[in-house]
Order: structure tokens, then C-alpha cells, then sequence
């Protein structure tokens, strides 16, 4: 009999979904309430997805022979099937953002394609799946924000709104698959917790590299307006990162797990949506 490797709740489908997006007319103006910062921040966050969706899985996929469990062996294929569509609907978003914007795609992922490439070479497998495990929970964590703040995305473009919902969706189901396995491996609490830090550190230096280069080739970089609204967006009275704090910092206690936060109601909300 294996032993249960798996902490995902039962009632938790992790469902890859085939979408594709067209969002070619929203990427040519400020599609986030028409605000420049908003949009350059989820803009840059878009470019970090493609080269690290593909990290995470190679992170995960690289124990795959070392999980007994036939629940978590078959979440570890749903999350491979879901982070490969939103690698591949990301990368096409960055794409067509730069053609329709004047973006340059290798000065925004040519710092982020090096730093992965010595990462693989120079990184212990374990640390790197601590990485993903932590960079995972970041991105479940701001998953909720985007679902639950009801208000976060008001007056944006549709089209846009859907990507980043579904995206968020997926995200939250599928949120403690390289944690579990990480678990499952033997991974120290230690290595865990510092994997945070550091890609809290490197996470926000990559976002701001991109908001960096959008805002300069639009002429906007030096802006005051700009970077105050920018302040607001982030951490404003509905900031993106208000009310952030608390389920981030949980992630270093010794006996966390990302579904002590039960985000299954937002999915089940989202999924009524979709009928």
C-alpha cells in the first residue's frame, strides 16, 4: 500500500483547461482601468510566466519516480497539463504585447532566461523545487487577491479579466502539488523558508525590471503621477498587495501547508461563472 503523499482536499479537482485567449486589441492601450502602472505591473508579470512555468515543471517532473502515491502522481500530471497551456497563453500574451506596444522581448526575459540557465546548472535539484514550491504559493497567494477582491478588477478589459481569472484558478487548485512533493522528497524547513526570501527578492526584482522598460519606452519612466499611482495600485486601500501579508508570512511556519487556506470556495464561485 503506498503512502499518501498527497494534502490536496479531495473535493479539489486539479482540471487542466485548453483556453485560448484573444488579446490582441487589449494589449495596444492601458487594458488595466487605464491606469499605466497597473497594466505594466500585470505586463511584467506575464513575462516572468513562460520561462518559469517551464522551471517549475522540470522542477517537479525531475522527482516524479521518487512519489508513491497514485493521487499525487496523477495531480503531478494535471499540473504539468495546466502550467504548459499557461506557459504557452503567456507566451503568446508577451508576444503580441511587444509587437503592439514596442517592447523589447529579449531585454525584458534575456536576465531571467541567464539566471535560470545557472540556476539549473549550479542549483541542487532539492533547492530548485523549494523555489518552486515557494514561488508557487506567491502566486496562489496574489490567485486570491485577484478572485476574492471583487473590485481589483473593475473597469478593466474583459478579455484581459478573463485571462487572469482562469489563470488565478488553476493556480489555486493546483497549489500544493510542488509542495507536497517537495514534502514527499525529504526537503528541510530550512531550505523551504530560504527558498522564500530569496524568490520574494528575485520575483519582485524581475517585475520591476519589466514595469522598468515598459514604463521607459512609453515615455513614462519618469513620471511622479505615474509611480504614485503606482503606490496606490500596490499598496492603496484596495492595493493589489493589502490584506497580502498574513497568508505570504505563513509560509515559514514549521507546520504550514497552502490549503490551510481553503480557497475552494473562490474556485466553485468561479466555475458557476463559467456555466
Amino acid at each position: 500500500m503506498s503512502e499518501n503523499q498527497s494534502y490536496t482536499p479531495d473535493q479539489v479537482a486539479i482540471q487542466p483547461r485548453n483556453r485560448q485567449h484573444d488579446l490582441a486589441d487589449a494589449l495596444t492601450r492601458d487594458w488595466m482601468r487605464n491606469d499605466v502602472f497597473a497594466t505594466a505591473w500585470f505586463n511584467a508579470m506575464s513575462i516572468t510566466f513562460p520561462l518559469g512555468e517551464q522551471f517549475f515543471i522540470n522542477s517537479v517532473r525531475h522527482y516524479r519516480d521518487r512519489i508513491t502515491d497514485p493521487k499525487l502522481k496523477e495531480e503531478m500530471q494535471q499540473f504539468f497539463s495546466q502550467e504548459a497551456v499557461h506557459l504557452r497563453e503567456h507566451k503568446r500574451y508577451n508576444q503580441l504585447l511587444c509587437e503592439q506596444r514596442g517592447y523589447d522581448l529579449e531585454t525584458l526575459e534575456g536576465p531571467l532566461r541567464r539566471r535560470m540557465g545557472w540556476v539549473k546548472k549550479n542549483v541542487p535539484a532539492r533547492e530548485q523545487l523549494a523555489g518552486t514550491a515557494a514561488v508557487e504559493h506567491l502566486t496562489a497567494v496574489l490567485a486570491e487577491k485577484a478572485l476574492g477582491d471583487h473590485g481589483l478588477f473593475t473597469d478593466a478589459d474583459p478579455a484581459m479579466v478573463a485571462l487572469w481569472q482562469w489563470h488565478a484558478v488553476e493556480e489555486m487548485e493546483h497549489k500544493a502539488v510542488a509542495f507536497d512533493v517537495y514534502r514527499a522528497i525529504g526537503g528541510s524547513e530550512k531550505m523551504r523558508r530560504a527558498a522564500m526570501r530569496r524568490s520574494t527578492l528575485l520575483l519582485t526584482w524581475d517585475i520591476l525590471h519589466g514595469v522598468r522598460h515598459m514604463l521607459k519606452c512609453d515615455g513614462k519612466l519618469w513620471s511622479p503621477k505615474v509611480w504614485l499611482s503606482g503606490l496606490r495600485f500596490l499598496f492603496g486601500k484596495q492595493g493589489l498587495l493589502r490584506g497580502t501579508w498574513a497568508p505570504y508570512k505563513a509560509f515559514f511556519r514549521e507546520d504550514f501547508h497552502p490549503w490551510q487556506e481553503d480557497s475552494s470556495e473562490l474556485i466553485a464561485q468561479w466555475q458557476l461563472q463559467q456555466q
